[in-house]
């Protein structure tokens, strides 16, 4: 694979706020410190989420390239995640992020197949691979035989 550049720009609006953008990309995204930390910001993005958002829709994106490459028919992909942010000697860092996907199958396709795509995806996301937290995943699979209505 030959060799990929990102450019993200970050303009500070006032206090602990700022603008994040890409000339190749439609939308911006307001960015903040968030609450927990001194003037931090409610209700808008924080690197802390930004990070967590990048390992899950890695994986999302990976699982759906293997996925559409090994013909696995999925109804329905989630996927919720959760960082922890702690001080690590002596350093804040999100040491640890725990990914939850949950994907629905029709009821003939195979669990199994989608759990093995899943575990693959995890291992081959270039973002988890690029970070030094704990990556864990716990899998939720349903066919939809087994969905309430």
């Amino acid at each position: 694979m030959e060799t990929h550049f990102y450019h993200v720009e970050l303009v500070w609006n006032e206090g602990r706020q700022g603008t994040l953008s890409s000339e190749v990309l439609n939308h911006s995204i307001r960015v903040a410190t968030p609450p927990e930390f001194p003037q931090g910001v409610a209700g808008v993005w924080s690197p802390e989420h930004l990070l967590v958002s990048a390992v899950s829709s890695c994986l999302m994106t990976t699982f759906l390239a293997i996925a559409d490459n090994s013909k696995l028919n999925f109804l329905e992909f989630s996927c919720r995640a959760e960082g922890k942010l702690e001080t690590v000697e002596g350093k804040y860092m999100i040491s640890e992020i725990h990914l939850l996907p949950k994907v629905v199958l029709p009821k003939d396709e195979n669990p199994e197949k989608a759990e093995k795509i899943l575990q693959k995806a995890e291992r081959a996301c270039l973002i988890s691979n690029s970070v030094k937290s704990k990556i864990s995943m716990t899998t939720e699979i349903l066919q939809q035989e087994t969905l309430s209505v």
